[in-house]
């Protein structure tokens, strides 16, 4: 593995990082205050992204995407991870799992969403099956040549926005010798005009402001068994060959959230005097810039491993439960050393580390509770010995 960025991927960054500075934190206060991004600046954001070339940095060249491999998509969301998290979710990258598509799914799925013409929501959770996703309660029947959609998921982000739901249903069950009973899980295609769609405004968060979840109901929704992505029944196996990687993402957001607000906690220790010196200097406070720069490297250096294993077809599941668990938790640490470092001034809006500070919190929670990461890291350790 090379720890130095090619040429090629210093210049991602260095891109990536002006398009941050220069479109998207201007407009952080604002997003912040209204909770709403407004609709010019977010269709500026979306053009400029398309203009250069980064939306769909997720996706390969043949379909249309940016085709960047995985250490370079790693470094491009570390930067994206800088910004308010509406603002920089504008830089669409569609879900993964879209890659399952059938040639005519692409036609109307696919492509159009890589292009930006349309955009994808993921719909796994409910309010009574979370990381329990084979307890979900939604459900698709076979009718015919249709399926009949009915439930409800919930915490579905930015679905307010999307123009269809890539949805996990139960579509039977299988008895299991250990387990008991288990639902068979299908991924279908559901556009949001389809009759029986009804997408809620979600829940208010602390964190994240401007990046809006929904509650999608699904009463008596028919689609047809065209719709259905990837083979039916298969649903559960078909995000593990494409969802692990998002595990990646929000590992590289954390940690450039994570430098961003240590640089200012470095900033503020080298000028801010107390006592006739720079607070810096007493080791109260620069241990813990000296702890807090060790972790940040250390989680980096965990993403930058795992998104090289994919590249080499050898990413596990536990590789990239590694990655999210240090750095999300990494995150939480170093965002509230540095509103201690800071003082009370940290905890002012007039400053990013509280919501910083505020936004990392869920970081522990989507894509996997730390809880669900350490099981999978748990079971990997022990599945060598036969247990």
């Amino acid at each position: 593995m090379e720890f130095e960025p090619t040429t090629e991927q210093q210049m991602i960054v260095g891109s990536i990082r002006r398009f941050v500075d220069q479109e998207c934190l201007p407009h952080e206060e604002t997003v912040e205050r209204d909770d709403a991004v407004p609709a010019h600046v977010a269709e500026r954001i979306r053009r400029a992204a398309i203009d250069n070339g980064f939306y769909a940095a997720n996706m390969p060249a043949e379909l249309g995407g940016a085709g960047l491999d995985s250490v370079s998509l790693t470094l491009f969301e570390r930067e994206l991870g800088r910004t308010s998290f509406a603002l920089q979710a504008l830089v669409h990258r569609p879900s993964n799992i879209l890659r399952a598509c059938t040639d005519e799914q692409a036609q109307w799925y696919l492509y159009p969403t890589i292009r930006g013409e349309r955009m994808d929501c993921l719909a796994m959770t409910e309010p009574g099956a979370g990381s329990d996703l084979r307890g979900m309660g939604t459900t698709a029947v076979r009718h015919g040549d249709d399926y009949v959609i009915n439930g409800t998921k919930h915490f579905i982000s930015h679905a307010d926005m999307a123009d269809y739901t890539i949805l996990f249903a139960a579509t039977g069950e299988d008895d299991d010798p250990r387990r008991g009973r288990r639902k068979r899980i299908s991924v279908f295609l559901v556009d949001h005009d389809t009759p029986g769609v009804d997408v809620h405004p979600g829940y208010r968060p602390v964190s994240h402001r401007g990046y809006h979840n929904s509650v999608i109901h699904f009463d008596d929704c028919r689609v047809p068994a065209s719709q259905v992505l990837g083979e039916p029944d298969q649903g559960m196996e078909l995000a593990g060959t494409w969802l692990s990687a998002s595990r990646l993402t929000v590992g590289a957001q954390c940690v450039g959230r994570a430098r961003r607000a240590h640089e200012l906690a470095v900033e503020w220790a080298a000028s801010r005097e107390q006592f006739g010196q720079p607070i810096g200097r007493f080791q109260g406070t620069g241990f813990k810039l000296a702890d807090m720069a060790t972790d940040i490297d250390a989680a980096e250096m965990l993403c930058l491993r795992a998104a090289w294993l994919h590249d080499q077809g050898r990413l596990t599941d536990a590789d990239a439960a590694k990655a999210k668990l240090f750095a999300s938790e990494m995150l939480a640490r170093v965002t509230d050393e540095c509103i201690q470092v800071y003082g009370g001034m940290g905890l002012m809006d007039s400053l990013p580390l509280e919501r910083l500070w505020r936004d990392a919190r869920i970081e522990r929670i989507w894509d996997g509770t730390s809880e669900i990461q350490r099981h999978i890291i748990a079971r990997d350790l022990l599945r060598a010995h036969g247990a």
